[in-house]
């Protein structure tokens, strides 16, 4: 447990970012699996809407430094390439 003040400080703001950063990993975790849900129910053609919300998702979160912008880029690929292998089934 910190004594000096600053530290005292450090450690409560740490624990809110910790608590924002949750929220909005959160909310990129539910946009994946929403859109991997509709993928798997509806087919690609019909998930683009869900493909679009976990792009924005993820965009959201990187610019909001709670992921690095390469993680964003790789996770962005990933949904990609698997959109592009169901369109073409």
């Amino acid at each position: 447990m910190p004594n000096i003040k600053s530290a005292k400080k450090r450690v409560a703001i740490s624990r809110m970012r910790m608590l924002r950063n949750a929220s909005v990993k959160s909310s990129v975790k539910t946009a994946i699996r929403r859109y991997n849900e509709a993928l798997a129910k509806a087919g690609a053609e019909a998930s683009t809407k869900e493909l679009d919300n976990a792009f924005s998702a993820i965009d959201r979160a990187a610019r909001k430094g709670v992921i690095h912008k390469n993680q964003a880029a790789r996770r962005k690929s990933r949904l990609a390439k698997k959109a592009n292998k169901a369109a073409a089934l």
